[in-house]
């Protein structure tokens, strides 16, 4: 039986403890090889330190960040007995907030780390404010160097509450607090002595036991069509076949289909992969599919069941998180990619900022900087299919791209066509 896979993202401000709690993880799960282990360890008693310095594990990276060279996301892998983890570690300046972006993008857990000594601050508001904008459900608040403050449980209390007052404010109602030291192991693993008011589960029974996944099921079919597949060999001359990854939902042969955003429709008659024929496939597959129909569908559409097929717009609202230096002011022109679809679009408004300390949306704004989250409409150049992001997260989400350069400038999430953006 395959294991489960929780996807988390971590984040924090800097000097909170991130490079220790999650070289804790991976050390306190047996995920570290032998020879990395000794190598820290030596390291470690060449700085005069009595035991490994797990952040050795992670701050690898700080160097090569240090002399300019971008890191966006580093992913570490580790798995008990019952689950098996991919954990994005985002960088913790304010100037790589959008780099959490990327990494909590794919995320269903939300792990948000806090200094006990400094509780509640503007980074950390700012990550629970784009964790609720990704739509993701879980955050684990993780209090972080509570040795530092003599494991105090009315410090504890404080930074839970105030956390969790902001978090649900913002539509996540499923925070867990969990006070540890990752310096010393404290509720990371195993549970501690130091902690007897505490009666909750230690980070690692919290990540083993969050819900993973929805039904498939009960989302409708997407596929992004990535590539045509018409063989030029005599013995498949008669092939056509669309494969892509089934983004949401399930589709089995003898399924009606939609093929967006032109709308022609069709029936599923085969469901081909490299290991042979299926009847069905669900969420997170590769695929080819076969339609009874010759129909002109290229790389870029959609196929969606047809019982509830997205509606092509030409005219998206939507928030989103400004990655890019060059800032997003209204009258530009991009590129907006969602799924394979790549088509021109225009700011045709900046409708509002977010301010992550109050979370009202401040209107007026001439532009959208660097990590602004805000509130813009588009105007594309053509009908694209697209979701609102709040329903089917993985055909929601776009990306907009400067034509000239190719850099992305910001990410973002639709909204439905009849809820006005602040």
């Amino acid at each position: 039986m395959a294991h489960e896979l929780l996807r988390l993202a971590t984040a924090g401000s800097v000097d909170d403890g991130k490079s220790t709690l999650v070289g804790r993880l991976l050390h306190d799960t047996r995920s570290i090889l032998s020879d990395t282990l000794e190598a820290i360890e030596r390291a470690s008693r060449d700085r005069g330190l009595a035991g490994p310095d797990l952040a050795l594990l992670t701050d690898g990276l700080r160097a090569e960040r240090e002399q300019g060279i971008t890191i966006d996301v580093a992913y570490r892998y580790f798995a008990t007995p019952n689950r098996s983890f991919i954990l994005a570690d985002t960088p913790g300046h304010v100037q790589y907030t959008r780099n959490m972006v990327t990494g909590a993008s794919t995320a269903e857990l939300a792990l948000i780390l806090v200094d006990a000594r400094n509780g509640v601050v503007e980074q950390t508001r700012r990550h629970a404010a784009i964790s609720a904008l990704l739509g993701i459900r879980h955050i684990a608040l993780v209090v972080n160097k509570m040795d530092l403050v003599d494991f105090a449980a009315d410090v504890f209390a404080r930074i839970r509450e105030q956390f969790t007052a902001y978090a649900r404010a913002h539509g996540v109602e499923d925070v867990v607090a969990i006070p540890i030291s990752a310096l010393d192991g404290d509720n990371v693993v195993t549970r501690s002595a130091r902690t007897p008011w505490y009666p909750g589960p230690t980070l690692l029974e919290h990540l083993e036991a969050v819900p993973v996944g929805s039904d498939p099921a009960s989302q409708p079919l997407r596929l992004p069509v990535q590539v045509v597949i018409r063989p030029q060999d005599e013995a498949h001359r008669d092939y056509r076949g669309y494969a892509g990854r089934v983004a949401a939902g399930v589709v089995h042969v003898g399924d009606e289909v939609v093929v967006a955003p032109g709308g022609l429709r069709s029936t599923v008659v085969a469901i081909d992969t490299y290991d042979g024929p299926l009847a069905w496939a669900q969420a997170g597959q590769s695929v080819t599919l076969r339609l009874a129909d010759d129909l002109d569908v290229s790389r870029g559409d959609l196929i969606a069941g047809a019982v509830d097929p997205p509606s092509p717009v030409r005219e998206v609202a939507a928030t989103v998180t400004v990655l890019a230096e060059q800032p997003l002011v209204a009258g530009q022109r991009l590129l907006l990619r969602a799924g394979t679809r790549t088509v021109r679009a225009l700011v045709e408004a900046i409708a509002s900022r977010l301010d992550v300390d109050t979370l009202a949306a401040q209107p007026d704004v001439a532009q959208l900087a660097l990590n602004d989250i805000g509130h813009v409409r588009l105007r594309l150049a053509e009908p694209l299919a697209l979701d609102a992001y709040d329903r089917v997260r993985s055909t929601g989400a776009f990306l907009l791209v400067d034509d000239q350069t190719g850099a992305t400038v910001a990410a973002g999430l639709a909204h439905p066509a009849e809820v006005p953006v602040r």
